[in-house]
């Protein structure tokens, strides 16, 4: 078989060992290195001055990034594969190690290099994926708050909308100081607008949702609890302004044209921009976009029985980040989504039509960006315009099954 590189470099990746095969020509040449940042830049050092043209590695847990950083900035070519595309190629002896076989499938082009932004678009990645991290631990805290006020017999949650909002915080601030609220404080509270005007509870209601019971050891832990929500709350605001700082200008374009599709807001096109980036051309279709994320079904099908339709794995932030998208669109009756999502939560239920419509939102995501088009809501009407004497045929029948005969109309 051909030979693609003379010189390159098989790496098998561990979590404090490095072994590398450096394959020259018909020779090959293997060593152990460590983890450490100066072991690693002595492999990179080995490498240049055996003038590697492309090194390999596998993609092992997080433990390739520090390597593939330091190959990146030495000038390196490096690719990172994935495990499932190497045990695909037949020929492997057992007695060969990981290092070799690797160096041998790139030597002869048998490899397939999984898609690396680079180093702009990493960092921004890690920017989103903390700030998500920090949303969900907020909505943690909010949780036991919850539940902290239920043991305490406040009714908050069926006061305001937002537990985490100004009027809650201003009611909870005032009741942990041990007092409780009548009718004259909830007037001076109503007065100087700590109580929003729009709450649809009577005052009466109000007045005995908040008044519970909450014993010395209750309003500490909740001193506790708001002082760490606070805390988020900071750094969620610092790291939304850190995250709008570090964005190109043509990656915040994009994110601000993907936010005409219904159910997707700033932070969530954000989040998207930082794992498909804004180019496009790196996906011949939008099928392999969503075959790449793992949104497609699945096709298992044997003598005409459908055993699984289930989707595959893909980029677990960009695909949450979608099917939360999905649960937004949605929620608009008047949405070409919202029609979708009926259509096939109707027969596939519920979870299948939110991966669905997740689907049809990456799609159009992907010819926005791709085709410079832009986006526009079909309507929830959509699927009416189609096979419409098909469709009054199947509910007359449906009609007729049930007893009803249809009027006999005199010529």
């Amino acid at each position: 078989m051909d030979r693609i590189y003379d010189n390159c470099c098989g790496i098998d990746v561990h979590k404090k060992l490095i072994v590398a095969c450096f394959r020259k020509g018909s020779k090959q040449e293997v060593r152990e290195f460590g983890a450490t940042t100066r072991e690693l830049l002595e492999l990179a050092e080995w490498l240049q001055t055996g003038g590697c043209e492309m090194t390999a590695m596998e993609s092992t847990a997080s433990y390739w990034k520090p390597l593939y950083n330091i190959l990146e900035s030495s000038d390196l070519n490096a690719m990172e594969v994935n495990a499932r595309h190497m045990k695909a190629v037949p020929g492997r002896k057992t007695d060969v190690k990981d290092a070799e076989w690797i160096a041998d499938l790139l030597q002869h082009g048998l490899l397939q290099p999984s898609y690396i932004p680079d180093k702009d678009q990493r960092e921004l990645r890690e920017l989103v994926r903390y700030r998500k991290s920090l949303v969900g631990e907020r909505t943690r805290e909010l949780n036991r708050l919850q539940k902290m006020l239920e043991g305490a017999n406040i009714k908050l949650s069926g006061t305001v909308s937002d537990i985490n909002g100004k009027s809650a915080r201003s009611i909870l601030e005032y009741l942990l100081t041990g007092k409780s609220i009548d009718e004259a404080k909830y007037d001076e509270m109503y007065e100087q607008k700590i109580i929003a005007h729009n709450l649809k509870a009577t005052q009466e209601q109000i007045i005995d949702d908040i008044n519970g019971v909450m014993s010395p050891l209750q309003r500490r832990m909740m001193k506790e609890l708001l002082n760490h929500l606070n805390e988020l709350n900071v750094h969620i605001k610092n790291l939304d302004d850190e995250i709008d700082n570090f964005m190109k200008p043509e990656e915040k374009q994009a994110s601000k044209v993907i936010q005409d599709v219904t159910g997707i807001g700033n932070t969530s096109a954000q989040a998207i921009i930082s794992v498909i980036g804004t180019d496009m051309s790196r996906f011949p279709s939008d099928r392999h976009i969503s075959s790449w994320l793992g949104l497609c079904p699945g096709d298992n099908e044997s003598a005409k029985k459908r055993k699984s339709g289930k989707t595959r794995k893909g980029n677990s932030l960009l695909r949450t980040t979608l099917i939360t998208c999905a649960h937004a669109a949605v929620k608009n009756k008047k949405s070409y989504f919202y029609a979708q999502f009926m259509r096939i939560s109707a027969h596939r239920g519920s979870k299948r039509a939110y991966v669905a419509v997740a689907h049809s939102m990456l799609i159009a995501i992907y010819h926005i960006l791709k085709d410079g088009v832009v986006f526009k809501d079909l309507g929830a009407e959509y699927y009416n315009q189609f096979n419409k004497e098909r469709k009054i045929n199947a509910y007359l029948k449906k009609l007729k099954a049930l007893g009803w005969e249809a009027p006999v109309v005199a010529a």
